[in-house]
């Protein structure tokens, strides 16, 4: 499987028809896939939460942290300065410290 197709101002993918956020393109390769690790690490939790029976909002809260990092919600990147969008990814990466 390729690329996604992305819209013309490239804010955008589309997969199978819907549009969903892209990622910030200023995101370093290397960054971008940690914070990946952590988006995946999160979305699991969500579902061993679900299966155990347990609450899965700390779990669904973390994968809305990892999308944030990466520019897919919250304020769109493209709106943001790179010093705003370097501290929004940087506050996702898993040795930050509030």
């Amino acid at each position: 499987m390729g690329e996604p197709e992305r819209t013309e101002d490239g804010h955008f993918v589309v997969i199978e028809g819907r549009r969903w956020r892209a990622t910030d393109p200023a995101i370093p390769d290397d960054v971008a896939a940690e914070l990946r690790k952590v988006l995946m690490a999160a979305r699991r939790a969500v579902g061993v939460a679900l299966r155990a029976g347990e609450d899965p909002a700390p779990a669904r809260a973390r994968v809305q942290a990892a999308k944030v990092a990466l520019g897919e919600r919250g304020t769109p990147w493209w709106e943001q300065t790179l010093e705003e969008r370097r501290a929004r990814w940087e506050r996702g990466l898993p040795h930050h410290e509030s």
